[in-house]
């Protein structure tokens, strides 16, 4: 099945679907889960033996690739505090061999470095996650009040993006892909009526979009300066590219949106990734988004007490983090799905076992989660 720019960019941005200090979490689950650091990540390369069992995993999603589950190919990586796994499978949309390094879009998972950097801006002093957003960003959809916790959160009031929006959004985009866009011109489009933050959950990616234009007005330089500065170069991740800031580096699964013309080297195009960039604009390799997960979810990128608040909840998602109560099989999880066209992603890490899982799917609109499931089957006996 075939894409249009609009459905790229919708599907992209579901998930499935004055200073002040943080406060620290009241002791609950999430917070004493995450309150132990990591040990450094382990580099160790398991056995042949077991390293096929997880490779064999892998190579069920390619059996039946039109299945819900299935794919044309499919890349994952696991890393734990003794040892490390990275594999491939199959081939992009464009025939070619995928690799374990291969760079994807990996959509939403761009929101747990936006909460993160917001979590360090507080900790600064330099923004109150409950004063209003609006007290640091001037923008019409910040006329409700919510506050900075209710935007990370999704509790803000403001819906996500409608098919309307993105009609509009497309036109304007197929007619220059490689333009660059700024976030504020990508709400430009947002005609969606906001009502009050009344607690209520409500996917939002013009919230993304509107944290987005916070951190750079706080920090007054471009998003990807600044995620590279503050969380990608502490985690050590080397092949991660905040678009379009950055542009992936080779080798890189090439989508394949008649809307996007010929590839630029930006996923899926310049225009679609810039109007993107704080809530869909990652992309990266399997290895990275693990080892991403692994850093910041065990508290070594964070404090452990911000991770805390970053995961505590009472439903399935905290501030820039979706929770997956027992959903594994193995522990509660926290992390990200991401979803495009051509690419599916998710990030679990599970902090009772020091786990981090990354799966990435080269088709788009699967059923991940179900993929997960047999990846981490694979994975319970070997930590033992």
């Amino acid at each position: 099945m075939r894409w249009s720019a609009t459905a790229l960019l919708l599907l992209a941005l579901v998930g499935c679907s004055g200073g002040g200090d943080v406060p620290t979490p009241a002791p609950d689950t999430a917070a004493s889960a995450s309150a132990n650091i990591f040990p450094d990540p382990g580099t160790q390369a398991l056995e042949p033996a077991k390293a096929k069992t997880l490779q064999d995993a892998l190579a069920k999603i390619v059996e039946f690739p039109d299945s819900p589950s299935g794919s044309r190919g499919a890349t994952a990586a696991v890393v734990t505090d003794h040892w490390a796994w990275s594999g491939a499978v199959g081939t992009d949309i464009r025939g070619t061999p995928l690799r374990a390094d291969t760079a994807m879009a990996v959509a939403s998972i761009t929101k747990t470095f936006i909460a993160a950097e917001v979590m360090l801006i507080a900790q600064e002093g330099k923004l109150n996650l409950d004063l209003p957003l609006s007290r640091y960003v001037n923008n019409k959809f910040t006329a409700n009040d919510a506050t900075v916790r209710q935007h990370l959160s999704m509790t803000s009031g403001v819906p996500d993006f409608q098919s309307v929006d993105f009609g509009s959004l497309d036109k304007a985009i197929a007619a220059a892909p490689g333009k660059h866009w700024t976030l504020a011109q990508s709400l430009d489009f947002y005609t969606t009526k906001i009502g009050a933050p009344d607690g209520s959950f409500s996917y939002s990616n013009p919230s993304y979009a509107l944290l987005g234009m916070l951190i750079e007005e706080i920090r007054g330089e471009p998003l990807a300066t600044v995620l590279r500065r503050d969380l990608a170069t502490p985690a050590g991740l080397r092949h991660a590219a905040f678009q379009d800031g950055e542009k992936p580096q080779p080798p890189v699964a090439v989508d394949d949106n008649e809307s996007c013309g010929p590839p630029d080297g930006y996923l899926p195009c310049r225009a679609f990734a810039s109007a993107a960039a704080a809530y869909g604009g990652l992309a990266a390799d399997a290895p990275t988004v693990a080892r991403w997960g692994y850093q910041l979810y065990g508290g070594r990128v964070l404090p452990p007490d911000l991770v805390g608040v970053m995961t505590k909840g009472d439903g399935e998602y905290g501030l820039g983090t979706m929770r997956f109560t027992q959903q594994f099989g193995i522990g509660d999880a926290y992390g990200h799905r991401g979803d495009m066209p051509d690419h599916t992603s998710l990030l679990i890490v599970i902090p009772a076992k020091r786990i981090s899982i990354a799966l990435i799917l080269a088709d788009g609109g699967r059923n991940v989660d179900r993929t997960m499931r047999e990846l981490t089957r694979a994975v319970q006996p070997l930590l033992s």
